[in-house]
């Protein structure tokens, strides 16, 4: 299995002709559409974000990887520590798989999953609720089965609010804001039966989700660095009061925050005790444009040429594979290996077939393979039921993604 030690021997970065070289041996025998994880990338990037962490636990982030043999290689790993879901369905499937620490960062609606998870003390032991609001509390106790305490992780707002709030930088999540906020619905929580505050959770996505380098922008770049200067030192302060405020309310098991992009600004935060990243391991598209960290891409989809239009054209089969959130070029997947292609302005990625241009067009034949990055990380297996994970040249391992387990939580 998977060290830090093993990491860092394989930690050399291939050229991208190696690396297209490599992979195409690998998977000859396989037809395409493909999709693939380079461990020795994965495995690089994890020791990477346990250095970045500077000794607090990384929480996994199971969205950005959606395939459990990878979410279980990761987690024999010194410093990664627990997982966080993204619905009471799949926390349930994991914890009855066997992770006994999953901390659910999103509300849920799942009645048929506070039934379960109500009725079975291991369950309730093994999964952290995210709660924000009182309704979910009742929605909770009407579902209830038995008797199992839930144990519940509160949320903080972690917007930049400028102009006396009438500018908001951040995602649209929890409600509560202040200490006070979250000091008050703690008390009422832990005043409720049933229910037991156990942690907290800030993620700051306008600094770990936005890059701070973007190409051929410096003068945009300069102002995200300045935005996220600020937010931080505001956050930090802000974070700070409300543990305090929380702990003379219950005594808090964890406080997360964070995600790839601003591990080392959020460990810094004495009042964090652990931070979440998951996209990081696969490293797509979307994290290549910070300045704090370098990584490999290790999750990759190859795509068949299928036909040759004509001089300077290949066209790919399928492709089509876009990103969520809002949207625009850079939730395109991007052709990487060879080097030098591009979409057609007028085509883009399609839903069947993709042309793509550029002279690297001329050197490939019907039958080869290009390779492309998601834009983001764990939605490429919502695309295909199984990932190929390579060593060197050879497929080693074949595994099956959430969809491959016949499990799509959303």
């Amino acid at each position: 299995m998977a060290t830090l030690e093993a990491a860092a021997r394989t930690a050399a970065v291939p050229s991208p002709a190696a690396d297209r070289a490599r992979y195409d041996r690998a998977t000859a025998h396989l037809d395409g559409p493909v999709a693939v994880v380079d461990l020795a990338a994965f495995d690089a990037n994890a020791a990477d974000l346990v250095r970045r962490a500077a000794g607090k636990p990384v929480r996994v982030a199971s969205k950005s990887v959606r395939c459990r043999a990878l979410l279980e290689r990761v987690l024999t790993m010194d410093g990664f520590a627990g997982v966080m879901s993204f619905t009471l369905g799949e926390s349930l499937w994991l914890a009855r798989t066997g992770v006994r620490d999953v901390l659910l960062a999103y509300p849920s609606t799942d009645r048929s999953g506070f039934a379960e998870l109500t009725g079975d003390p291991e369950l309730a032991a093994a999964v952290t609720m995210l709660v924000d609001d009182p309704a979910q509390l009742d929605l909770i106790d009407a579902a209830r089965t038995g008797p199992a305490e839930v144990r519940v992780c509160l949320e903080l707002d972690t917007a930049l609010q400028l102009f006396g709030g009438r500018v908001r930088v951040g995602a649209r999540r929890s409600p509560m804001r202040t200490p006070e906020d979250l000091g008050a619905f703690a008390e009422l929580v832990q005043r409720r039966r049933g229910f037991r505050v156990v942690g907290l959770m800030a993620y700051e996505g306008h600094i770990a989700g936005v890059g701070d380098s973007v190409p051929g922008r410096p003068v945009r770049s300069r102002m995200i660095r300045l935005m996220q200067a600020k937010a931080r030192a505001e956050l930090a302060e802000r974070r700070a009061a409300t543990v305090r405020r929380l702990r003379r309310v219950t005594e808090l098991e964890f406080v997360n925050g964070g995600g790839t992009g601003s591990v080392e600004s959020t460990v810094a935060e004495r009042a964090v005790t652990e931070v979440a990243a998951g996209s990081g391991l696969y490293l797509p598209r979307l994290f290549d444009n910070y300045r704090s960290f370098r990584g490999r891409p290790a999750a990759l989809f190859g795509q068949p040429v299928v036909r040759r239009p004509g001089f300077g054209v290949v066209t790919v089969l399928g492709g089509g594979y876009p990103a969520s959130g809002a949207a625009g070029p850079d939730r395109s997947p991007v052709p990487h290996l060879p080097p030098g292609l591009r979409y057609d302005p007028m085509e883009g990625a399609g839903e069947v077939q993709t042309p793509l241009l550029g002279a690297a067009a001329d050197d490939l034949l019907i039958g080869d393979r290009v390779w492309f990055r998601h834009a983001k990380a764990g939605e490429l297996c919502e695309r295909f039921a199984e990932l190929h994970l390579i060593e060197g040249d050879r497929v080693v391992r074949t595994v099956p993604t959430y969809r491959g387990e016949q499990r799509t939580f959303l």
